[in-house]
């Protein structure tokens, strides 16, 4: 089931970080408005702006793991699909073995 979303995290992971880069100005801009406005609410405004930074930081170094892990699985499937290749000229070659070995026996049971 995991395998259904890799390419669709494989799609996203890049375009993350740009997103909350791209975001993050719209959450700092301070009008001159504000600036007049009550202090507690200046303040809240200010902690949900550090907030909003913190969060876009956040998935930034999310969207980089994330690649990292993704490139990791990738590898690692690489490597499992060299040990698939193997074990199946293993299969193919024990299994040709199997079929001499069948018909010396039977050619020398028949002689």
């Amino acid at each position: 089931m995991a395998i259904q979303f890799l390419p669709i995290i494989k799609a996203l992971a890049p375009y993350i970080a740009q997103v909350a880069t791209s975001a993050v100005p719209a959450f700092t801009y301070k009008p001159e408005a504000a600036a007049k406005a009550d202090p507690l609410l200046v303040k809240q405004i200010e902690e949900l702006q550090a907030a909003a930074v913190q969060n876009a930081e956040s998935i930034h170094v999310l969207a980089e793991k994330m690649q990292q892990a993704i490139q990791q699985i990738e590898a690692a499937a690489q490597v499992a699909n060299k040990q698939v290749a193997a074990y199946k000229t293993m299969l193919f070659v024990s299994f040709g073995l199997s079929i001499a070995a069948i018909s010396t026996c039977v050619y020398i049971l028949t002689r």
